[in-house]
């Protein structure tokens, strides 16, 4: 491994037919959770990694991605995913500099875009859709319902472009926008989010028994009135198999994963290493083999170490287990009269949420046929993590008994699916 070109640091194969997988290489100085930040944008762009390979021999980092969108409908601009590739990667010029100063990474502005307009099924996702075409990641919404059938859209969003500043993005975003709304666009306005996004970061405290439902690591169980009953994929996904081994490499610990399949079972896993600052100094992730994936990483602690001590181990397989168990909770509950579906996940240490979530949960609303009363996303903090809550209220005129046990069985486990791609 030596250094590359800047412009050799991201090189992306297109295949060469229909069907065929493309191929990423990273080639770049490496850091710990640097696969993980690589995956976090594939998956973010709606790709999906069939098979992968990670070298590092401390230094150098070389990583080859085989990928294929998730998304039949999906538009892809390739320049766009090399260039969000290549600024997580650690600079090849300034790697062997002594860095004095803060390593934290300038804020990047956050942005208000409120529309007012006529409701309508699939609205909600709709204007994600676009969003995500755009490339402008949400970090916060706030939608609200009026009585007379309009809503108020407000999303605090950034740029992955960083371009949002300029008139002509601006502009454009805002076209955009109106072309998609038509003639029920009453209103539409984009400007630097003010004081009002951090009164929107943090949710209304949640009940007790709402909190225990969501949160606890054994949320998944049928003998619980309270939760929904399981559906036979989400049995499957006990079946997950964890080995560490110390006696195969005299350097590393090796840790063998056999689990189900799912949307971000890459980035979920090594989200997970990331956060206890473990390296991955060898990693290879198998193809899909009858609905499974074989994952076999060599890792050591960050100070280079093997992972000898048994706490440590349990305390890595538990939350793995944890993971691919349930990466992302979904609930039906009662807001007083009302009936709304929560969806939670982890937030990385880093703070970066898990991408695509309010994209999947409002597709998921719209093929289902049910309206959004109202939906935001907020940060919670419990079981010692931090959280990003989902939460929306379902409009009761819908195909389905809102009340009933078995019609909110059927929209956890479709949006519990469109969520994991299965």
């Amino acid at each position: 491994m030596g250094a590359p070109g800047s412009e050799d640091t991201v090189v992306i194969e297109l295949g060469k037919k229909l069907g065929d997988a493309h191929v990423i290489t990273v080639n770049c100085p490496d850091k710990t959770g640097l696969c993980c930040d690589v995956c976090r944008i594939i998956l973010d762009f709606g790709l999906y990694t069939t098979k992968g390979d990670v070298t590092t021999d401390g230094v150098w980092c070389y990583i080859v991605l085989w990928v294929v969108p998730y998304y039949d409908s999906l538009r892809l601009r390739w320049s766009h995913l090399k260039n969000q590739l290549v600024s997580v990667c650690p600079s090849c010029s300034s790697y062997f500099v002594l860095d004095l100063m803060s390593s934290c990474p300038a804020s990047t502005p956050v942005y208000l875009l409120k529309f007012f307009c006529l409701d309508r099924n699939g609205l909600l996702h709709d204007v994600t859709r676009v969003l995500t075409e755009l490339e402008l990641s949400i970090q916060t919404v706030k939608v609200t319902k009026t009585p007379d059938g309009r809503v108020m859209d407000l999303f605090f969003i950034t740029d992955n472009m960083d371009l949002l500043h300029t008139e002509k993005r601006q502009e454009d975003t805002r076209g955009k926008f109106r072309s998609v709304l038509g003639e029920s666009c009453i209103s539409c306005e984009l400007q630097l989010a003010g004081p009002e996004y951090e009164c929107h970061q943090n949710i209304p405290s949640l009940s007790p028994a709402v909190a225990e439902e969501l949160f606890t690591s054994e949320q998944l169980t049928d003998e619980d009135n309270r939760v929904q009953l399981l559906s036979d994929d989400m049995i499957k996904l006990k079946d997950s198999v964890i080995t560490v081994d110390n006696c195969l490499s005299p350097a590393h610990t090796l840790l063998q994963i056999r689990c189900v399949d799912h949307r971000g079972l890459l980035y979920d896993v090594l989200r997970t290493l990331k956060d206890f600052e473990i390296k991955m100094c060898y990693g290879r992730f198998s193809p899909q083999t009858q609905g499974h994936r074989d994952l076999d990483l060599f890792i050591q602690l960050k100070d280079g170490n093997k992972i000898v001590d048994p706490d440590k181990q349990n305390s890595l397989c538990s939350r793995l287990k944890a993971e691919m168990l349930h990466p992302l909770r979904v609930i039906i509950t009662n807001r007083g009269p009302e009936t709304e579906l929560m969806v939670a996940n982890p937030v990385e240490l880093s703070g970066k949420g898990r991408p695509r979530v309010f994209y999947d949960v409002t597709l998921s609303l719209k093929v289902l046929g049910i309206c959004v009363f109202s939906a935001e996303i907020r940060r919670y903090t419990a079981s010692d993590r931090e959280w990003e809550v989902y939460r929306f209220l379902l409009d009761e005129n819908c195909l389905f008994q809102l009340g009933s046990a078995s019609a909110r069985n059927e929209i956890v486990n479709k949006v519990r699916r469109t969520l994991m791609g299965w």
